[in-house]
């Protein structure tokens, strides 16, 4: 027997589908900024192993001497960025889905189960409730990375006027490594992302589109 159960609050999927475009245009214009004092890399022992990023790269992606645009589009949508996590945290904070957000003491634990069950080592399904133990953890990390990249972007982009937390994220030079690391966080979290949703399946895509999912009711009304 299906049943249609509601699952993601109008708020949480406006802010959700809303953060996808600005964090997208966020990195794009980042790397428009970057392209400008392009210096880091992984090197050592003196040896460079790889720079962030190669000169085709940006000539693939047209980026090259678009430093004035990169910049007004960032701080412009610094904002909605800002906006919409201060909306989001609000939400959970006042209607209680943080309770559903927030690791507990045995979600490490189960994350790993989860990662073994995604990987097909494991056949038993971990523990899952509204979210499970490995989403838990992803989802209060990035709102931890979204904080963190606030405060380094004002740190970078106004650090005489805030110098406090210029002073708080180790100074000028640190802070933009900071917010140059959390950036690639959030490409690596989009990736993973993206195959989570393809491997749980449609079922679980489209509920985050119309807050309701079917599931499958036997007939003692257990799920």
């Amino acid at each position: 027997m299906r049943k249609i159960k509601e699952k993601h609050p109008l708020v949480m999927r406006w802010t959700h589908w809303v953060n996808f475009p600005i964090l997208t245009i966020m990195i794009w214009s980042g790397m428009l900024i970057y392209w400008a004092n392009d210096t880091y890399s992984i090197t050592l022992f003196g040896h460079k192993f790889f720079g962030f990023f190669p000169e085709g790269f940006y000539k693939a992606l047209n980026i090259p001497h678009r430093l004035a645009e990169g910049m007004s589009f960032h701080f412009l949508f610094m904002w909605a960025f800002t906006i919409n996590g201060v909306v989001y945290m609000l939400y959970t904070w006042i209607s209680g889905e943080w309770r559903e957000l927030l690791p507990n003491k045995h979600s490490f634990k189960e994350a790993w189960l989860v990662l073994l069950h995604d990987l097909h080592i494991r056949k038993t399904v971990p523990p899952q409730n509204k979210y499970n133990a490995a989403q838990r953890i992803a989802y209060t990390a990035i709102i931890i990375m979204g904080f963190g990249s606030l405060i380094t972007g004002l740190a970078i982009y106004k650090p005489v006027q805030f110098y406090y937390l210029t002073w708080l994220c180790g100074g000028y030079h640190f802070a933009r490594i900071l917010h140059f690391a959390l950036t690639i966080g959030y490409v690596l979290f989009f990736v993973i992302h993206i195959v989570q949703v393809i491997l749980a399946g449609w079922n679980n895509f489209s509920s985050v589109v119309t807050g309701f999912e079917v599931v499958n009711k036997k007939a003692d009304g257990k799920e």
